[in-house]
């Protein structure tokens, strides 16, 4: 560590010495067995006399801070005083208003979780991590061309415009893919670039909660919009929104697809105000039934959509990397932001996904995973199923859903969610509650209050150990609607 010298200080200099040491053990930035730097090496980088540093050292060595040891110097003594945090002034760097009281969202204790259910988390153990070690150690083998491309190096360009062109018939080349760190780096560049302090940025109510507080950072006004079995209900939206969230493939937490006529009415709309759409195509690749419908993206004739996704679930949260299909007019201004905050995804990283991609991994992957999803999908479907009588059934009444990685289902007994949530992750079950993606002020305002119930993911856990997950959590029901029966 360094240490400094004032000159004009009245203390001694050795007193000086002490001191900060002293307090460098004692904040935990020199722990025991760390060295220390030789009394004559400090002396000399210092401009002091040895004497000097020999004299703090001594003090220190007597006090029980550091271990002399002949002919191997100083070290911090195992029996130093325990480290404590000195406390620094709540006040000295206030944060701005809108960020005043927030914090980043919580993180559940993983030695808790034997059965992770929290919607949205791929399975981990079917990644193909063989053959993208194998890209890596290639990509980074050598250069990557075009590495100081800010967005994105073209080869994971083109990579991605085929792909998306191939799997979701998105109209897309090299030179309108922009990547970013994932999904949500990619909606922050493009609302930096499209929206304006005060603009109105209308979300999904329910829907991806984390959001509304980027949407708040850029200075935006978020306006809630009510979703119903057609997916966002375009005739409440308001006139003056410049912005517009939309998952119309999957919706969050939903699940429901938004119909035909309701995106050709967003897009009317969208065309008629003068408007961006951002289209999340949230888990579109985990389908199991039904055919797909036509992304906005590829319906609109207005280049008023901009097309995000990501490899987060669709790879790896190891992998991260998201892209955006962004209209001609965008392309320059996403660049220049993406510049200026220089914040863009390893070189070597997007070179060794566009192999993974070009080779074909990707699709074998994904094919593999959606037969992996889809049992674990129909084993949930199963316990909720009344005809049955599966285990969930009495507890719960399923949205439908027919792609994704969770299901959603509102509580069908008098039983709170929140208690239900924490007595499941007592037990060793991390669930998700429903009505915390709706948007709490506008329940307030409107005096409607949000629907309970559980969002229920199946991705990050195993279809042989799905049963004993539904046994939890129908027991914990069952449970807390006695308790609240008492």
């Amino acid at each position: 560590m360094d240490l400094f010298i004032d000159r004009d200080d009245r203390r001694a200099l050795s007193t000086q010495l002490y001191e900060q040491v002293r307090g460098a053990i004692s904040d935990g930035r020199l722990r025991a067995g760390d060295p220390m730097v030789p009394s004559r090496q400090l002396a000399v980088d210092l401009g002091v006399a040895r004497h000097t540093v020999t004299t703090a050292y001594g003090r220190l060595t007597a006090e029980g801070f550091l271990d002399g040891r002949a002919g191997g110097g100083s070290v911090v003594a195992p029996t130093a005083p325990s480290p404590t945090i000195r406390l620094r002034r709540a006040t000295a760097l206030p944060p701005a208003p809108r960020w005043k009281g927030r914090g980043p969202r919580p993180s559940l204790d993983d030695s808790l979780i034997r059965f992770d259910m929290r919607p949205g988390r791929p399975d981990p153990t079917i990644f193909p991590f063989d053959p993208w070690r194998r890209e890596l150690a290639r990509a980074g083998a050598s250069p990557v061309p075009g590495a100081e491309d800010v967005i994105g190096i073209a080869a994971l360009r083109r990579s991605i415009a085929q792909w998306v062109a191939r799997t979701r018939s998105l109209v897309a080349d090299e030179h309108t893919i922009v990547v970013t760190t994932g999904s949500q780096h990619a909606i922050d560049v493009v609302c930096r670039v499209v929206l304006g302090p005060g603009d109105v940025v209308a979300v999904e109510d329910p829907g991806f909660v984390h959001l509304r507080p980027l949407f708040h950072a850029l200075g935006a006004r978020v306006v809630p919009v009510p979703v119903d079995g057609g997916g966002l209900v375009v005739d409440r939206l308001p006139d003056r929104a410049r912005m517009v969230f939309v998952t119309p493939s999957h919706q969050y937490p939903l699940g429901v697809t938004m119909s035909l006529e309701r995106r050709r009415d967003l897009l009317a709309w969208a065309a008629r105000n003068h408007a961006a759409i951002v289209e999340d195509d949230f888990e579109s690749e985990f389908r199991y039934v039904d055919r797909p419908l036509e992304p906005l993206q590829r319906l609109d004739d207005n280049g008023n959509v901009i097309y995000v996704g990501s490899f987060w679930k669709t790879m790896s949260p190891a992998v991260r990397v998201g892209f955006a299909v962004v209209p001609t007019s965008l392309v320059h201004p996403v660049g220049a932001v993406l510049d200026a905050t220089d914040c863009v995804p390893s070189p070597t990283v997007q070179l060794a996904l566009s192999r993974l991609i070009d080779s074909g991994r990707l699709d074998h992957h994904l094919r593999r995973a959606r037969r992996t999803y889809q049992a674990r999908h129909r084993l949930l479907i199963a316990s909720l199923d009344r005809s049955t009588g599966g285990p969930l059934s009495d507890a719960l009444t399923l949205r439908p859903s027919n792609s994704g990685l969770h299901l959603t289902a509102e509580l069908a007994v008098a039983a709170d969610e929140a208690t239900v949530v924490a007595e499941a992750l007592r037990r060793g079950v991390a669930i998700s509650g429903l009505s915390r993606h709706y948007d709490s002020s506008y329940q307030r305002s409107t005096r409607v209050k949000a629907p309970v119930g559980l969002v229920m993911g199946f991705g990050a856990i195993a279809a042989a150990r799905l049963p004993a997950a539904i046994e939890i959590v129908a027991a914990t029901i069952a449970d807390v609607a006695h308790s609240a029966t008492r």
